[in-house]
């Protein structure tokens, strides 16, 4: 009877990976409205600069860190379902309040339409400016919150839903939803905003969430409890129970460590580190590109060239579902243990961003080059992104994922800070002195040196995880 029962395993745990990427892909559509609108449309409507806008994109970074270390605790408290509804609710009523921040600037200040706060000058554009920006800081920090819960959640789920050899492919097809996300927002929302005007374009996107949780609701149970999991397919995800000293198929939630105890282990720190050293650099191509091209190239984002340039760029990042298979393949060929395969994988991914360095001299041939070169970087993160996230299920019981997820969230964010505030300045202040640096004047030299430092991060990255946790050493003191 047994064996019957075992006959055809059962896919449903795909079905869950599909569901994550789609969630991710929300995620990173609702992170992108405002990168893609705010040169354009809403810039000029509230008298911003880049300081503004750097301003912005920072504080969103330092609430998201602070809100992933409480996120993965509240996941883990919560348990996947509903700590995955809650996050995604959140992060969608913030990417809509973004719609009622002109409202909110037009009553402060009295005038009474977007024509008006454009066409004002002098002290009353100065207040319009700081007016607005006090307001998307609000409904940043609202989707910031929401948006913090998102990968812990997700990195909760596919270790429950899938096994170690396993977690690598499967977190880098729902983290695709990232380059997916990032690939769909250039050909939506520029129309969107061009054509019904900025406010909608925040509303479409945002509603995305609440459609993506009607789903959840009925598909998502773990499982072990899950009606849509046969007898062979929960024997395939649990297959690494026995050498994790958990007994198999019996339901219960994984051993727990004490939230404050997770900092005591090197483990956790290596992984914190690497992704305080790396997320910032895909947050700012994410963020900048649009405003880059812009500014560079005078191609907007609304127009044919800029779309095209935009698609491009996240069309090559989609490499990185290849750079998630490449531990098993290093694993099946050599025997290496899950870590060892991962952080050799790493080492090759944290080369490539390197090409990023040529970003801005090419940049003098063709918009197209530079694009290409920044494109291999993000596809280069994408693929380490996987295989970092993936590290925490080599190392930790499933019951802290959520939690080390967290901090090594928290500490991505922090890194992100620090680089969109200093990015946001350097480049207002290089084109006031225009500054030099390697043969480019004004905000190209400031470009060129932030690209210079997204290129290495990898690598030093890389180095200090590899100092911290040099080899295969899983927690097993609780």
């Amino acid at each position: 009877m047994n064996n019957t029962g075992k006959s055809k395993m059962t896919n449903f745990r795909w079905t869950i990976c599909i569901m994550l990427f789609f969630a991710t892909t929300v995620n990173y559509l609702d992170r992108q409205v405002l990168s893609l609108t705010w040169d354009e449309f809403i810039k000029p409507e509230f008298h911003w600069d880049e300081s503004h806008y750097g301003t912005i994109t920072a504080v969103f970074s330092i609430v998201y860190a602070i809100c992933m270390l409480f996120a993965g605790r509240f996941v883990d408290w919560m348990g996947s379902k509903k700590g995955f509804l809650w996050a995604i609710g959140i992060w969608s009523v913030g990417a809509c309040l973004h719609a009622v921040c002109g409202i909110i600037t037009e009553s402060y200040v009295g005038l009474h339409s977007a024509a008006e706060l454009a066409a004002a000058t002098g002290d009353v554009a100065v207040v319009i400016a700081t007016i607005s920006m006090y307001a998307f800081l609000f409904a940043r920090c609202v989707l910031a919150l929401g948006e913090a819960g998102n990968f812990p959640a997700a990195i909760k789920v596919t270790a429950e839903y899938f096994p170690k050899k396993d977690r690598a492919y499967a977190t880098s097809i729902f983290n695709a939803g990232a380059s997916i996300g990032a690939l769909i927002a250039p050909l939506s929302i520029p129309l969107l905003a061009k054509h019904w005007g900025w406010e909608m374009a925040f509303i479409v996107i945002g509603a995305l969430g609440f459609i993506w949780m009607g789903f959840w609701v009925f598909l998502y149970d773990a499982p072990a409890k899950s009606k849509h999991v046969n007898e062979a397919e929960l024997e395939y995800i649990e297959q690494d129970n026995e050498a994790d000293g958990i007994v198999k198929g019996d339901g219960q939630e994984e051993k727990k460590i004490p939230f404050w105890k997770c900092f005591s282990y090197k483990q956790t720190w290596a992984f914190a580190f690497g992704k305080f050293m790396t997320d910032g650099v895909w947050w700012f191509f994410l963020f900048w590109t649009p405003s880059y091209l812009n500014t560079q190239f005078g191609i907007k984002t609304s127009e044919g060239l800029g779309i095209a340039l935009i698609f491009t760029l996240y069309a090559i990042t989609m490499l990185s579902i290849v750079g998630g298979k490449l531990p098993t393949i290093i694993m099946n060929k050599t025997g290496l243990n899950p870590y060892a395969a991962r952080m050799r994988a790493m080492l090759i991914f944290a080369f490539f961003p390197l090409v990023v360095l040529f970003a801005q001299p090419l940049g003098t041939i063709s918009p197209w080059l530079p694009v290409i070169m920044i494109g291999i970087g993000g596809a280069a993160h994408q693929s380490w992104s996987a295989n970092i996230f993936s590290t925490i299920g080599d190392m930790f019981p499933k019951g802290a994922i959520a939690s080390i997820t967290g901090i090594g969230g928290m500490a991505g964010g922090i890194g992100s800070m620090i680089l969109q505030k200093s990015a946001g300045n350097l480049f207002v202040y290089a084109d006031e002195a225009q500054m030099s640096f390697m043969g480019f004047e004004g905000k190209p030299a400031g470009y060129f040196i932030i690209f210079c430092v997204c290129a290495i991060a990898y690598l030093i990255g890389w180095v200090v995880m590899k100092s911290l946790v040099p080899k295969y050493k899983p927690i097993t003191n609780l």
